[in-house]
């Protein structure tokens, strides 16, 4: 079979007109009737291959969509940044696992017809699904290595595209839909779907165990000790989390069932300690570099989670600072570079009020100080995060005076990278760290040095980073979603 020969048959699911929708459940049960057609039909002819000669059919199946169509600018409450769209027009977005975006989707797909007064259209997109994603949560359907068949996989199926797996959208890029319409959610299928592929990979858990507030580390030291809280609430009955889950997506209900360790840890080794409606807390530990810290945010971005965190280790750059200090970021001087081409530079990097007052009272009720005695504890400023671990084996001439002009307090790796990708994301974030040297007075991060700070430090931080994530958790998803995120032309949906 000649994949380019324009009379080569190609064989799909029957295609049947969009449907109208004025219920937000309804029109995702129609996108999930949808979707598991497709995914039926391509897992179906897949296994059906095997290892013979090349089928004389192509194989193809396609995305659900969502449409809609206003002539109204919408929008019954000012105060909302989300849930209308910008101009009257056609809007869609294609959609990809809405057994695992139910909630968001019904919420969202209510807002826009309550702030538009319309209805949504449901049908097939003209968008193919890969067969690559179609199979993936099929335990007994695997994608043979490459060579393992006789002929190429992409002449009989299609496989992921460049051209729809792209961050257009949020980075502001002008995206439309080949028919002209505008985007209606910040992804699009296959990016999703990438996304989620990704996510099982580099931390060894589905996605479906995420929660909906996520804390970033990037220390080993954190995850002991998230195991131990999670312990205690699962064994305390009125603590609402109801499990607990490892690598390897191990889930234990009881606090004292065994949790393995891997023999092979994942890249980036996550944990999620699970509450009805994903309202738990997921811990996942990026390790270092910012490197680590945009490839895992540009994955859980897909997620639309209500928040995210970075509670690490920095170093201090204040004579005034002991180790141990917390430092709660104001602001943020972005010379990781690794963001450089999405996000410029210029683009300032606001701190959000309703993660900072988070953050500050979760540090006043875990170390019961308050007011101007927090002060001994904790400063508020510019942290810094930079791409050279070792920058301090350099001249730092150059570094140290943009540090000082910058007025930063402290300095790391990732925390501007996780700022400003949920800037670039519309995922609301915040840092706290804390010292673990002062490499400018004489205090490197040396072996042996840290141990006492490492033993009596760690938890008080991770509780204060959780303690801030359960305050979020009682706020309402409008308040959280700050218009700061927002710029004047945006999708509809967060």
């Amino acid at each position: 079979m000649n994949p380019h020969d324009q009379n080569t048959p190609t064989l799909t699911p029957p295609l049947v007109p969009a449907q109208s929708y004025d219920d937000p459940k309804a029109a995702v049960d129609r996108l999930c009737e949808l979707y598991e057609e497709a995914v039926r039909f391509l897992c179906k002819h897949f296994s059906n291959i095997g290892n013979g000669p090349p089928p004389e059919t192509r194989f193809r199946a396609y995305y659900p969509e969502i449409r809609l169509t206003t002539t109204s600018y919408g929008r019954s409450d000012n105060r909302l940044a989300f849930g209308y769209v910008a101009n009257p027009g056609t809007y869609a977005t294609t959609v990809t696992r809405p057994d695992l975006f139910r909630h968001y989707l019904e919420q969202q797909i209510g807002l826009v017809m309550k702030n538009h007064g319309t209805a949504v259209s449901i049908g097939q997109s003209d968008t193919p699904m890969p067969v690559h994603f179609a199979v993936a949560n099929e335990s007994d359907v695997t994608i043979p290595q490459e060579g393992a068949l006789s002929f190429q996989l992409r002449d009989v199926f299609d496989v992921p595209d460049l051209a729809t797996t792209n961050d257009d959208i949020v980075n502001g890029f002008g995206f439309k839909y080949s028919d002209g319409a505008g985007p209606l959610a910040p992804f699009t299928a296959q990016r999703v779907d990438y996304s989620l592929a990704r996510l099982s990979h580099y931390t060894a858990t589905r996605p479906e165990h995420f929660q909906n507030h996520v804390l970033f580390t990037n220390y080993q030291f954190y995850v002991g000790e998230f195991e131990a809280y999670a312990r205690r609430m699962l064994a305390d009955p009125k603590s609402g989390y109801t499990s607990f889950v490892g690598p390897n997506n191990t889930e234990i209900f009881e606090a004292d069932a065994p949790m393995p360790t891997p023999a092979k840890l994942p890249q980036m080794p996550t944990y999620h300690l699970k509450r009805d409606g994903q309202a738990g807390i997921t811990l996942v530990n990026i390790g270092v570099g910012p490197s680590n810290a945009k490839t895992a945010t540009d994955h859980i971005a897909v997620l639309r989670p209500h928040a995210w965190l970075m509670v690490g280790h920095c170093a201090g750059l204040r004579n005034s600072q002991s180790l141990g200090d917390f430092v709660l970021a104001h602001a943020y001087l972005r010379e990781d570079h690794v963001l450089d081409d999405d996000l410029p530079v210029w683009v300032p990097i606001p701190a959000l009020a309703e993660i900072q007052v988070a953050l500050e009272q979760a540090v006043e009720d875990v170390t019961k100080l308050e007011g101007y005695e927090l002060k001994r504890l904790m400063r508020t400023g510019t942290v810094a995060s930079l791409d050279n671990r070792n920058w301090e084996l350099r001249d730092t001439a150059g570094p140290v005076r943009r540090l000082s002009q910058s007025r930063a307090i402290a300095l790391d790796m990732e925390s501007a990278t996780i700022a400003a990708n949920g800037f670039r994301f519309r995922v609301p974030y915040g840092t706290l760290l804390c010292v673990s040297d002062k490499p400018l007075h004489g205090e490197l991060k040396l072996p042996g040095m840290a141990s006492d700070f490492y033993n009596s430090q760690v938890l008080r931080h991770l509780l204060i980073g959780i303690r801030a994530m359960e305050s979020l958790r009682e706020m309402p998803l409008e308040r959280i979603h700050s218009r700061k995120l927002r710029s004047f032309e945006e999708t509809a949906f967060l």
